[in-house]
């Protein structure tokens, strides 16, 4: 069989279509002993679940680990531009050489077990970070938590970061039923870490109460102090450096990271210095990137693939800390299967103009109809339909000027469509 053009295909290949979401542990179980993979991997395994926060708690732990001198694998998803980014070793994304034989050895396990795009990947990675000998796992959960394929495997430390609406369709229609689910990564007698400081879910604390894990809370059990730059809890303090992203959530992310190292200093031991500044500092596109791709003279671009409505509470936030900006346009593109109404609200006050994009790359897309309906019923003016990116970019630069914002959000298939180069340092 020859490879198709890209690694996403192939996957998309041997799985079914990409957009195909089947929940569940038995296959993912079935193939590790099919592959003689323990669910207990060899080194020490985080696993980090949430509705929002995730990536970047994953990349803080990796620089973390990194700048103590240990060899990282971090498995993320989804992707923006190549799948090969779902897989960072040693802070260099895994080649797509690696990615290729992997998937060609599991070929033959995938036509004796049925397996999802997500469970095909999370296999390839895994069986990555073993052949390459990281010294830690840092695991991402896809979709919810207790039933998605990273879950196959046992951690050493389990991470929440947020509980909030999103996914409903699989997860449950409260935050009652979402928190059960993230919290389906907690292990008995595994430590467990919790970012939700101001609002709690009671049925994340009452999980961890049921299986015995010892749960500790951002807020009631370690703390972080944004001006003086001081993490403090289990009895330690830290300096350490202010986050790699904007927004205040991003203080949460980051003491979460501090915080799993700390619990894991017996298997990981990692010294302050290694935390206290960043020297590996890692990269997160399109994650509440402020950018000026257009030179000083233009507008900023903000940059977020937020789709929920926690997430557009904290692009509200910084809209709000941006109070000297004379105007803020909106370029947005969302899932149909989101909650368009409660994501677009919490902005309504601090956007001028909207432009709203039909995404084409899944049958999952909102139409340019249904985002601007949405708009207009919520009372938003200015609310203009545009036939692609580039048009939609055009438009509003020339209309903004040094010291506006235009703001580019809704989706990770949405903010693809952005130049690479924008987003990326070095994009190779």
């Amino acid at each position: 069989m020859s490879l198709p053009d890209t690694l996403s295909d192939r996957v998309a290949e041997l799985a079914g279509p990409p957009e195909q979401i089947v929940m569940g542990l038995e296959r993912m179980r079935a193939a590790l002993a099919a592959l003689k993979i323990p669910a207990r991997l060899p080194m020490p395994v985080i696993l980090v679940g949430g509705t929002n926060g995730k990536g970047s708690t994953v990349a803080y732990l990796e620089a973390f680990y990194r700048q103590a001198g240990y060899r990282v694998g971090a498995y993320t998803s989804p992707h923006l531009w190549q799948f090969t980014e779902r897989l960072r070793l040693d802070g260099r994304l895994a080649p797509e050489s690696l990615w290729c034989q992997q998937l060609t050895e599991l070929a033959d396990t995938v036509c004796q077990i049925p397996l999802t795009y997500f469970e095909i990947a999370t296999l390839a990675a895994v069986r990555m970070m073993l052949a390459t000998g990281v010294d830690v796992a840092i695991l991402e959960v896809g979709l919810g938590g207790r039933l998605d394929a990273v879950n196959a495997f046992v951690p050493d430390c389990s991470v929440v970061t947020t509980v909030d609406l999103d996914h409903q369709d699989w997860l449950g229609s409260d935050r009652a039923s979402i928190g059960r689910e993230k919290a389906g990564i907690f292990r008995r007698g595994v430590p467990a870490l919790y970012g939700d400081a101001e609002d709690p879910c009671a049925s994340v604390l009452e999980a961890a109460v049921r299986a015995d894990v010892p749960l500790q809370q951002l807020g009631r059990d370690f703390h972080v102090d944004p001006p003086s730059g001081k993490w403090s809890g289990f009895g330690q303090e830290k300096q350490v450096p202010a986050p790699l992203w904007a927004g205040p959530a991003q203080w949460a992310n980051l003491a979460l990271a501090v915080a799993a190292v700390s619990l894991l200093r017996e298997k990981l031991p990692v010294p302050d210095t290694a935390i206290s500044a960043w020297t590996l500092a890692p990269e997160l596109p399109g994650r509440c990137q402020w950018l000026q791709p257009w030179g000083k003279d233009n507008p900023d671009l903000l940059v977020d693939v937020a789709h929920n409505p926690q997430a557009a509470r904290q692009l509200a936030a910084l809209l709000a800390a941006r109070k000297g900006a004379a105007r803020c346009h909106v370029i947005v593109g969302m899932l149909a299967d989101k909650d368009m109404a409660g994501t677009l609200a919490p902005l309504l006050h601090w956007v001028d103009a909207w432009h709203v994009l039909e995404i084409t790359d899944t049958p999952r897309a909102a139409t340019a109809a249904q985002l601007g309906d949405t708009l207009e019923r919520m009372g938003a003016v200015a609310v203009s339909a545009d036939a692609s990116m580039e048009q939609a970019l055009e438009r509003a630069r020339m209309t903004l000027a040094a010291g506006d914002v235009l703001l580019c959000f809704g989706s990770f298939h949405l903010v693809k469509q952005l130049p690479m180069a924008w987003l990326l340092r070095d994009p190779a």
